[in-house]
């Protein structure tokens, strides 16, 4: 087999991929479709000089209570459906796939957030929130979460998915 059967060089970013892989190990763009228009998730460097969260002790009981997250520097709060589970994102226009908390219009694709980044889910009257194997980590409180660990959400506590700094409210009925 000659070298040029070998590797497959990714017509987006040009790294150089094993023969048989379907994304790019580099960006992650479809290496069988020259027409794909999905934007990979941009990686970002951590700064020093960003904001850091202090831990917050709010209560992580919402019985009869609406969840409210308030996005950073955004002029309207987002009040979250009731369901199991809400998956938090961005949308992308090269993939039907559209997550129930679209953080595309808050500049999510600037600020490093995955298509499907993170989720929260509700057990009995817990709300927990997960990082769903995202590229730039999911923070709560500052700390990085384990991909597919949940955490406990509590009243007022910051969640960070990249860049995109967002803090979530129970608000009693």
């Amino acid at each position: 087999m000659g070298a040029s059967q070998a590797m497959k060089p990714c017509p987006n970013c040009g790294h150089v991929n094993r023969v048989g892989l379907l994304f790019c190990e580099e960006c992650g763009r479809n290496l069988a479709s020259a027409v794909n228009v999905t934007l990979p998730t941009r990686k970002i460097q951590n700064e020093t000089n960003d904001a850091s969260a202090k831990a917050t002790w709010g209560s992580a009981r919402f019985e009869d209570s609406h969840v409210i997250l308030h996005v950073r520097d955004a002029a309207n709060p987002i009040k979250l459906p009731a369901a199991p589970k809400l998956t938090m994102g961005r949308s992308d226009a090269g993939t039907s796939d559209k997550p129930s908390i679209d953080f595309a219009p808050y500049g999510a694709l600037d600020k490093g957030v995955s298509r499907s980044h993170a989720a929260i889910e509700l057990s009995e009257d817990t709300l927990t929130l997960v990082d769903t194997g995202s590229a730039n980590g999911t923070f709560l409180n500052g700390q990085r979460l384990v991909s597919n660990q949940p955490r406990v959400l509590r009243d007022g506590d910051e969640i960070r998915l990249g860049k995109l700094i967002a803090y979530i409210y129970f608000e009693r009925s």
